[in-house]
């Protein structure tokens, strides 16, 4: 994506973009219902300020660090609750059971790379340029949340 995109068109174009991603980045680290309204209001924040949002350098990745401040905001308002998530559907996919609570024990960082590029297939760059960090920093965290993931479960890779 071009980062200097041009009047009110250039923002619908970025929404295309960047919307799902900043969504479900927002989710992973801070539960469905806080991350969808954070998200929301993120990228209306960016609506009103888009003359300069659109100059930056990594506007999506600015764009989510707003729904972060937000989220935390949020959440430090409601006396730091963790998380809710909701309960599984009744014909769930196949998953391990212990996987949500596991999931809830990794950092924000660990737990949103993590879903984004095992749960959702986004690639290291991709989580990277939103998070702001090194496509490398994203391997780290990876590699690190599902160390922790496998610990957690009782899970034993052959190398």
């Amino acid at each position: 994506m071009s980062n200097r995109c041009i009047g009110p068109e250039g923002f619908g174009a970025f929404m295309d973009e960047v919307q799902d991603r900043v969504r479900f980045a927002l989710i992973a680290g801070h539960g469905p219902e806080l991350g969808t309204e954070a998200a929301a209001d993120a990228l209306a924040y960016a609506w009103e300020h888009w003359d300069r949002v659109k100059t930056m350098d990594n506007p999506a990745g600015y764009v989510y660090r707003v729904g972060q401040r937000l989220a935390r905001h949020e959440r430090r308002r409601q006396l730091r609750r963790p998380p809710v998530f909701p309960p599984p559907p009744s014909n769930p996919p196949s998953v391990e059971p212990g996987l949500p609570k596991a999931l809830e024990r990794l950092s924000e960082r660990q737990r949103v790379s993590v879903f984004l590029v095992h749960g959702l297939g986004y690639s290291y760059q991709e989580v990277a340029d939103l998070l702001g960090v090194a496509k490398g920093t994203v391997q780290s965290y990876v590699e690190r949340g599902l160390s922790k993931l496998r610990r957690s479960m009782g899970v034993v890779v052959d190398v």
